[in-house]
């Protein structure tokens, strides 16, 4: 017992409310710990309705300006979105089912080429008719169609959520683009004047450098559409133009796993015609992609998002670990417009006329293996040394 504690002392007042305080502020960030994790999808879903409006809002602002409504601009620029989008996937779906058909019904000659060539390279005796006896009976397949029967729900359900999605997607992207004015003034009113300006740079900063990001994006897609195209072409490939379209238009605006789907859909459509031609593409599409990823892709990121090409590869990586495919999507012109609008507000200074400055070596340090060489050659013939100033001058 401390012999200083008197024995009739109270509790400290402030205490209890300290306790109470300290218990509030636990179940408040629980709380909010909690609504963040469950509303984490519905913010993703905004975050990408934001980018959307800021991509269409040049040809909005361009159709306000000339006296179209706001609402009607957006809706005209929606819908030809709409149209083209489904255009697209018809025309695509309807050839996707037409090789698929195709597949199915030539599929016993190419398992009859198969076989002759691997027992004509393997000297083996295979028999198609082994082959489907054994596939029929066996376990795998056996398996799966239970698998495939009991996912049917599974599919259907992520199908509906996945629309319910791009709902979601294109009414907040849709007010955001026709609200945009309205929008703006609403989040300036609680700002003063100087940080309105603020605000306001940093929304036309965002404007352009999500343009900026399509634009390269589109840039990228077409060379890739039309290096496709020559090759599908050259194989004698059916729907070449159609495919090329796919494999620039999902490869550009797909993240992650983008590229594998575009180059996909040509290897079987390919295959359809010569199993080799199937190889040649994936060949083509592994070659392309490393060529796109080193060269193309920085070059024209760094142009029209003016960013280095490192900083362009890092911000994607950075993202896709944070958001996933989402973040991988909105990284580069979220980068590019922070580094915009924080340019303005780093102060610069003028760089010294210093040869480090280029990668040179100083005065004192200009002691290469050409200069000592001539200097040993100097010493040798009797020429005077050269002073280090003298050294390079020749």
């Amino acid at each position: 017992m401390d012999p200083t504690a008197r024995p009739g002392a109270r509790m400290p007042r402030w205490l209890p409310r300290a306790m109470v305080l300290a218990l509030a502020l636990i179940a408040v960030f629980q709380l909010g710990s909690w609504a963040f994790h469950q509303l984490t999808g519905l913010l993703l879903n905004v975050l990408i309705a934001f980018f959307l409006a800021l991509a269409v809002e040049p040809a909005v602002s361009w159709m306000a300006a000339r006296g179209v409504r706001r609402g009607l601009g957006t809706f005209l620029v929606f819908l030809g979105i709409l149209v083209a989008s489904a255009g697209f996937v018809t025309l695509l779906g309807s050839m996707l089912a037409g090789q698929i058909v195709k597949i199915v019904e030539d599929f016993p000659e190419y398992l009859d080429s198969v076989i002759n060539w691997v027992n004509a390279h393997f000297r083996t005796e295979l028999r198609r008719v082994d082959i489907q006896e054994g596939l029929l009976r066996s376990d795998w397949l056996r398996n799966y169609v239970q698998n495939s029967a009991t996912g049917v729900l599974d599919v259907s359900a992520q199908v509906l959520g996945g629309l319910f999605q791009l709902l979601t997607i294109g009414l907040f992207s849709f007010y955001f683009a026709a609200d945009g004015p309205r929008l703006r003034r609403t989040v300036c009113s609680l700002l003063p004047p100087a940080r309105q300006a603020e605000v306001l740079r940093a929304w036309e900063i965002a404007v352009n450098k999500t343009g900026g990001y399509l634009y390269s994006r589109g840039l990228m897609a077409l060379v890739s559409g039309f290096a496709h195209y020559v090759l599908l072409e050259f194989l004698e490939v059916p729907y070449a133009p159609v495919l090329a379209v796919w494999v620039g238009l999902v490869s550009q605006f797909i993240p992650t796993i983008g590229t594998y789907l575009a180059g996909a859909l040509p290897m079987l459509i390919a295959f359809t015609v010569d199993p080799w031609y199937a190889l040649w593409v994936l060949v083509f599409v592994v070659i392309y992609q490393q060529f796109e990823n080193y060269v193309l892709q920085p070059k024209l990121t760094s142009r029209t998002v003016d960013i280095h090409p490192a900083v362009a590869f890092g911000s994607v990586v950075a993202g896709t670990a944070l958001l996933g495919a989402v973040g991988a999507l909105i990284a580069i012109p979220a980068v590019a417009t922070l580094q915009a609008f924080l340019g303005a507000y780093v102060k610069r200074y003028d760089v010294t006329d210093d040869p480090r400055v280029h990668g040179h070596r100083g005065s004192g340090g200009e002691r290469g293996p050409l200069t000592r060489a001539r200097r040993l050659w100097a010493r040798r013939s009797g020429v005077p040394r050269p002073r280090d100033g003298e050294a390079g001058a020749s």
